[in-house]
């Protein structure tokens, strides 16, 4: 890779980290806040309800004694519930509960007022997302190999 394409592709992920961290300091001063590793714990029960706990940690790509660690404080802050799955009494599935949609609806208004001012049309949004989730699924699919 020529190091120009080096200093482009840099770039990008330093940007992305700058708009996540300010995200992250809204966020901190305007709502109660899970961590990043339990975001992004919620982030994977909240996309896929009754995911099992050993497919929520690979999506997370935490070793299973951290991830279950993060699982059991965010249990106890009211935001998860676990079932036993009607399939498989040995596996258990995991929801997010109410409380946990209501904080996310909550970040959700929160940061889309942050953003609100860049300014952006719609359709570059759109686009932006686009590109930024074919980047994580793709990051995901090589962390996993």
């Amino acid at each position: 890779m020529d190091d120009d394409r080096v200093a482009q592709l840099f770039e990008f992920a330093d940007l992305v980290l700058a708009v996540g961290r300010q995200l992250r300091a809204v966020q901190e001063r305007s709502a109660d806040t899970c961590t990043p590793v339990e975001s992004m714990v919620m982030r994977a029960i909240t996309r896929h309800p009754g995911v099992s706990a050993r497919d929520a940690a690979r999506a997370t790509n935490l070793p299973s004694s951290n991830f279950s660690r993060h699982l059991r404080g965010l249990e106890q802050r009211g935001l998860v519930r676990r079932e036993v799955s009607p399939h498989d009494a040995r596996t258990v599935q995991l929801f997010p509960t109410e409380r946990a949609r209501s904080d996310l609806d909550d970040l959700a208004r929160i940061w889309a007022e942050a953003l609100s001012s860049s300014a952006m049309d719609v359709a570059s949004v759109e686009a932006l997302n686009n590109a930024l989730q074919l980047i994580d699924e793709r990051l995901r699919s090589v962390e996993s190999q």
